[in-house]
């Protein structure tokens, strides 16, 4: 069965694609905030961000651990897939449950990179993860549907062609249970944007490309509908586990990045005459930050053999994902710990990767809710929400 462990080569070339990114080149579009086009660009021509899509239409038709060992390699060099990893676990939903017909209009041009699917239309101000209280109407007008509602933290939506979109389509008063009534819609972009569709950037503390945005009577054609209307909540589910999986090995790929920082440095800077890595009280941080990255890793990879081999790793999935964060967040802790004033300077990429690591104990799921999905699913405690 493969792991994560192998994929030597992806590795590898992932990492040489990386080296023509470094530290400056990140540094430079915090400071304007941009997206960084150039880095999604080189990903998209060498077929990393096609990778788990199937070889019929122009994929290159991977395993999810090949998925994880490219995103993981990304930020072990210091780089950051969050202007694009979505695509690889957003069309998910397209691939699993669309139409023939929409997957043979999609899928190549995603594939390809002359179609961008990175935007993912769930979160609304009102709701946050409590998904099925979600207040964004679709409402069927003969051959369309019409639109109307607010999303937020929606990421990337200025950079993408095509937007994976949940909206009610049945009133929440006229269903058995609260999960019915919600469909997914495929929103093309540009359209929308011609028609009542409006996006507000959300500066954050990290360069992550966040909106808001705001449905007026956007039309969306009838044939965008995936799936069966009523059904999409389950299929926006679906795919959680890959997505909890895929994010977790950019946390392994942070974690590893801090570390060999820090002792890289540690092992360098001379302070009384010797190494401050001699000192016990710098190593000892590193070292257990490694041990519970290496743990972390351990608990990554049964997720992705149990995915692969076609369970249902709910349980494993979400715990890979809190581990991970957590293991990378302690790893940045010591790696700034490490450096000391140098640590807040821009030019050491310290800052920078602190600041984006600390999203994972939030998004795409926080901490606290993976706790009660284990105590309520796994340990048979009552539901706590």
């Amino acid at each position: 069965m493969t792991t994560i462990e192998h994929h030597d080569d992806i590795r590898s070339a992932v990492a040489k694609l990386c080296e023509a990114f470094p530290g400056d080149y990140w540094r430079k579009l915090d400071q304007e905030r941009g997206y960084p086009s150039d880095f999604v660009r080189a990903l998209t021509d060498q077929g990393y961000l096609a990778a788990l899509i199937p070889e019929e239409y122009g994929g290159a038709g991977l395993t999810l651990s090949a998925g994880c060992a490219i995103l993981e390699e990304i930020h072990r060099a210091g780089c950051n897939a969050g202007a694009c990893h979505a695509q690889m676990y957003t069309m998910g939903t397209l691939l699993r449950h669309g139409s023939d017909d929409q997957k043979a209009r999609y899928l190549p041009r995603i594939a390809d990179g002359s179609l961008r699917l990175q935007a993912f239309g769930v979160t609304e101000p009102t709701s946050g993860t409590n998904t099925p209280a979600l207040r964004t109407t679709a409402r069927r007008e003969g051959d369309k549907y019409i639109v109307n509602g607010q999303k937020i933290w929606i990421s990337r939506a200025e950079h993408s062609d095509l937007m994976i979109l949940l909206c009610r389509t049945t009133p929440a008063d006229k269903v058995t249970k609260k999960t019915d009534g919600l469909s997914v819609l495929i929103v093309e972009m540009n359209d929308a944007l011609k028609n009542g569709l409006s996006i507000r950037p959300i500066r954050t503390m990290m360069n992550h490309n966040t909106t808001e945005l705001f449905f007026d009577d956007v039309p969306v054609p009838a044939e965008n509908l995936i799936g069966d209307e009523g059904k999409g909540f389950r299929y926006i589910l679906s795919g959680m586990n890959a997505e909890r999986i895929l994010i977790a090995s950019e946390c392994i790929g942070d974690a590893k990045w801090f570390i060999q920082t820090a002792s890289k440095y540690a092992s360098e800077r001379e302070v009384f005459g010797r190494p401050i890595g001699q000192n016990q009280g710098v190593q000892f941080p590193i070292a257990k930050a490694y041990a519970r990255m290496r743990a972390a890793e351990l608990m990554l990879r049964e997720a992705i053999r149990l995915y692969e081999a076609g369970g249902n790793p709910g349980a494993e999935a979400n715990m890979a994902k809190m581990l991970a964060a957590e293991a990378s967040w302690e790893a940045a802790e010591a790696c700034v710990q490490t450096h000391g004033g140098f640590g807040f300077a821009e030019e050491y990429d310290v800052e920078r990767k602190f600041r984006e690591t600390r999203l994972y104990q939030v998004a795409p799921i926080s901490t606290n809710l993976i706790l009660s999905y284990l105590a309520e699913h796994v340990l048979g405690m009552p539901r706590s929400y």
